[in-house]
């Protein structure tokens, strides 16, 4: 399967550049929240998705994004859990985290023993599924979403799995009704060549981000901050993701984008 291994908030941030029109390079600051740190710290988290914190910075990731304690937020196609794990251990028992899924990637037994062992786990999260092609949060309103490492699967179809062609503009209509005005959504992705978006994510499973800010602006959200975090220029993009050249340390672009009130 292709699916990865088993997305006023803060004041702190340091902004480049912040006299120029439209958004601004940022980065998180030199020391995290504690809340945050003692999330990524919190016991019973996996080993394996403790393994990925060194390349995924999740406390830099999440102050950049602003959650704090007591938001609802949302991470969409979950997987693992990992984004929804640490996001739950923050907003803590005031907050509330969703952790939304696709109903096709359960199809695999291997998937299944890892969903019935995270919904074991943390009975404090909410666990959805939902059609791939048919997002939708229902009544449900967030504060902060995480997209992590999966935008680009909305152009990407497959048969084996069920997939079929997906329209990124309806996903994003539903997400849009679904963040409260004022809210976030993170999108860290595979940065790809630009080209044909389809064929690039078939072929790479990376996507060229002007696609992504163009989709959001679209959808009425704005780009509000960008961020160097998890940027690779020794990256190839032209390399599949899953090439063991360059698994675990791709090109990733890192976007906050916000919901005007």
């Amino acid at each position: 399967m292709y699916r990865r291994s088993i997305f006023p908030f803060f004041a702190g941030t340091a902004l480049i550049a912040a006299a120029a029109p439209g958004p601004v390079l940022a980065v998180a600051p030199a020391k995290e929240p504690a809340y945050l740190q003692r999330a990524i710290a919190a016991p019973g988290r996996p080993a394996d998705a403790v393994a990925l914190d060194a390349g995924r910075k999740p406390a830099e990731v999440l102050a950049f994004l602003g959650l704090k304690p007591g938001m609802a937020a949302a991470d969409i196609m979950t997987g693992s859990g990992y984004w929804a794990e640490i996001m739950a251990n923050a907003v803590g028992p005031r907050g509330k985290v969703t952790a939304f899924e696709p109903a096709q990637f359960y199809n695999d037994p291997e998937e299944q023993k890892v969903w019935k062992a995270l919904t074991a786990r943390r009975s404090d999260i909410d666990f959805v599924r939902y059609p791939f092609e048919g997002f939708t949060a229902g009544d449900r309103r967030f504060d902060a979403v995480m997209i992590n490492l999966n935008y680009h699967d909305l152009y990407w179809e497959s048969a084996k799995y069920g997939i079929p062609r997906t329209d990124p503009q309806a996903f994003l209509k539903q997400l849009y009704a679904a963040v409260k005005p004022g809210g976030v959504v993170g999108v860290i992705d595979h940065a790809g060549p630009a080209g044909d978006t389809r064929a690039i994510v078939e072929k790479l499973h990376r996507i060229d981000p002007a696609v992504v800010k163009a989709d959001f602006a679209a959808a009425g959200f704005t780009l509000e901050a960008e961020s160097p975090l998890l940027a690779n220029p020794a990256d190839d993009h032209e390399k599949l993701v899953f090439d063991p050249a360059v698994r675990g340390r791709t090109d990733r672009f890192l976007y906050r984008f916000r919901k005007p009130r």
